[in-house]
């Protein structure tokens, strides 16, 4: 087992649910690094995840995680949107399929061109299912998503179990990034009734309360990206909830 997939593991038996902040290197300017990385180390989230759908610029990439790094001894995880959304200064990368994708591309062929380059730069690999629910959101369009119909939360559940038994180490469900409304608690319940491995959820999560419901209903790991760049303020509170929710869980 690879070191951050360690941490993640002991931290999830620990604390009961985690936190991970997602950061769009789009969304982020040179300056401004400083005080986001500084503001979620201090609001107690559990690691970082650099990426988002659309291609940023490599220098600018390596620029960004070298910056937190410098700041922050939290985990720095990629979240690629392509194979060339790689980096040697990152700890870690989510080797994810977008298993309801539409084009073979997001679900295979570009893990078969990434593979190597990550082998090559030495970055951790965890094998992550990701399921987006609807076409509407930025990845849902990039990544061709076929949307589930919302009163069949079993279809999900049938994708979610089948990663488990294809051997990823999460499932990440997604409502899509800036989502108006999150993952529904009954799906929620639906899913992680079939699911043995970490459930992860994102998207249109922006209050404590709506965190604290999610992780009651079975998810492991919360991520929020669109609330660092509204409202940074609000994130420890987010952050406490989700742990409140995990210790009741245990």
């Amino acid at each position: 087992m690879g070191k951050v997939l360690n941490y993640l593991i002991e931290k999830l038996r620990d604390d009961g649910a985690l936190h991970f902040s997602l950061i769009d290197p789009v969304d982020v300017v040179e300056s401004s690094i400083e005080k986001i990385a500084t503001a979620i180390e201090d609001s107690g989230s559990d690691a970082i995840m650099v990426g988002g759908s659309t291609l940023s610029m490599q220098k600018w990439l390596d620029t960004l995680i070298l910056g937190l790094k410098k700041c922050t001894t939290l985990p720095v995880i990629l979240f690629p949107g392509n194979p060339a959304m790689l980096s040697p200064h990152a700890d870690a990368v989510w080797f994810m399929s977008l298993l309801n994708s539409a084009n073979p591309f997001f679900i295979s062929e570009a893990q078969a061109l990434a593979a190597p380059l990550v082998k090559k730069l030495g970055i951790e690999p965890i094998p992550l299912a990701y399921i987006v629910l609807r076409s509407s959101s930025s990845v849902g369009f990039v990544g061709h998503v076929r949307d589930f119909p919302e009163h069949k939360p079993e279809l999900v559940a049938m994708y979610a179990l089948a990663a488990q038994y294809m051997g990823f180490k999460f499932v990440y469900l997604e409502a899509g990034s800036g989502a108006e409304k999150p993952v529904s608690t009954e799906m929620i319940r639906k899913v992680k009734k079939f699911l043995e491995i970490p459930l992860i959820v994102g998207g249109g999560i922006k209050s404590p309360k709506v965190a604290y419901e999610i992780v009651k209903a079975g998810a492991d790991c919360i991520v929020t990206g669109t609330i660092l760049e509204e409202k940074l303020s609000i994130l420890p509170s987010i952050v406490k909830a989700i742990k409140k929710a995990g210790r009741e869980k245990k």
